[in-house]
């Protein structure tokens, strides 16, 4: 503290004159002396911290002294050293050594403080670990490496993966739900990402310097879903984020989201439920297993209402040609959103054109578009829909896939494993959901022990 003093005089002392000055390292030096004093603080706090007894209680189990040792606690401004008393179970000849601080705190792996490591895990959410290292290195804290920063990530996913489930439901349980909500719909969509699988070594002996666990990049579909909260005005309110990568439960995943939905429902019995997804049988398998009826009551299902304008565009130009097909495409587009009829007198008429395989392109547009309508008969009440001022886009699954999987694990070069890869996504997940700060101290809160000197 005496040399931040000393050195805030001398910088006003040489202030006088008028000369240009590098402020630049004025904050630098400002920032240091300040860091320094917080690690001087932590230092003294969690030295407060120990529990200095022969025998303690951990968790109900009796616990004997073993010896001392210094222990290296990493916080935002840098790490600090601190002697710590170490303890083993007395029933355990080979149990795990353990300290006091380490405990009371709830610190994360080898000393990381649980602010530091929430800090870490949420900028790895968003980039990877050099360019994350990098941004923190710019702000004056987290000064560690790229390495710790992708280590201490993981370690925070691999505990938000075991206990999100539990905590996601607690903070369902406490969500205050907006006085204007009306609405909740639950969506689902499928993203691809870049997976690293083992590949076949080559016959013979390796080449020098050949990998010693070679990988090939694979592209596999990841499932993203969506809960989003509206107003009466099918404004959006909010939107809860799920992701799961490829090989993990797709079904838990819309489980889980049903889950949500079901405890915000007997908060607010009035919100009316709405099922969005694109045309893929797998997506509506998923949200009709999760959303029974005789579970959730009567609920609105629709196909995206323009993932069928996809289907219809090309259609209508191949049999009225460019200017006239734009035209009736816009009609039927129009109609379906005011006439309940409307898909019928649409499939009709794409029936009655005579061009369902008339296309010299491998794709069949009209044929498409009518298998489409056949198939999701059920699912076209769009009119309806917007009478009762009811979503009809399933913009919210594929902003989801968007924002959870694209902007972060398709980056160039980018390439993935199940178990990391799970780490990041339920994590930017957290994170996507503005649930982060919540979510994080409810992990923290139970991390934390209680250590007693024993009676």
């Amino acid at each position: 503290m005496q040399a931040l003093v000393n050195h805030v005089v001398a910088q006003e002392q040489s202030a006088v004159g008028g000369r240009a000055v590098d402020y630049g390292k004025v904050e630098d030096r400002v920032a240091a002396d300040v860091a320094a004093i917080e690690r001087e603080s932590h230092a003294g706090i969690l030295r407060s911290l120990e529990i200095d007894a022969p025998t303690v209680t951990i968790g109900g189990k009796l616990h004997v002294r073993i010896g001392d040792g210094d222990g290296v606690f990493k916080t935002l401004s840098g790490p600090v050293s601190v002697r710590r008393a170490l303890y083993r179970p007395t029933e355990e000849r080979n149990g795990k050594v353990v300290d006091a601080i380490t405990l009371r705190t709830g610190a994360i792996g080898r000393g990381w403080l649980p602010r530091t490591a929430q800090a870490i895990a949420n900028e790895m959410q968003r980039s990877p670990s050099r360019e994350a290292a990098s941004s923190a290195k710019q702000t004056g804290k987290l000064p560690y490496s790229a390495k710790s920063f992708d280590r201490v990530a993981h370690l925070v996913g691999t505990e938000w993966v075991a206990h999100h489930a539990d905590i996601e439901d607690r903070m369902t349980e406490i969500h205050n739900l907006p006085e204007s909500a009306a609405i909740i719909s639950a969506s689902v969509d499928r993203v691809s990402v870049p997976m690293a699988e083992p590949r076949p070594k080559p016959a013979g002996r390796p080449r020098r310097n050949a990998p010693k666990r070679p990988v090939e990049v694979k592209w596999r579909m990841a499932y993203c879903a969506a809960l989003t909260i509206y107003d009466e005005d099918a404004e959006v309110l909010s939107t809860l984020r799920f992701g799961c990568m490829p090989k993990q439960d797709a079904k838990l995943l819309c489980d889980l989201m049903a889950n949500d939905a079901y405890i915000l429902k007997q908060k607010c019995p009035r919100l009316k439920l709405v099922l969005l997804a694109d045309g893929a049988q797998e997506m509506w398998n998923l949200l009709e297993g999760s959303f029974p009826e005789d579970v959730f009551g009567k609920r609105t299902r629709l196909v995206d209402f323009w993932h069928l304008m996809e289907k219809l565009a090309p259609a209508a130009k191949l049999i009225y040609g460019e200017k006239e097909g734009t035209a009736t495409f816009h009609r039927w587009k129009s109609a379906l959103r005011k006439r309940k009829s409307s898909a019928d007198e649409i499939l009709g008429e794409l029936q009655s054109s005579g061009c369902e395989w008339t296309s010299k392109d491998a794709k069949q547009p009209v044929h498409e578009a009518i298998t489409y309508i056949e198939n999701h008969r059920d699912r076209l009440f769009y009119a309806s829909a917007r009478r009762q001022h009811l979503p009809i886009g399933s913009g919210s699954a594929e902003a989801t896939c968007k924002c959870l999987a694209t902007m972060r694990m398709k980056r160039p070069g980018a390439r993935w494993h199940e178990e990391t890869g799970e780490h990041i996504l339920k994590l930017r997940a957290l994170a996507c959901s503005d649930r982060w700060d919540s979510g994080m101290a409810l992990l923290h809160a139970q991390r934390r022990t209680a250590v007693r000197k024993a009676a």
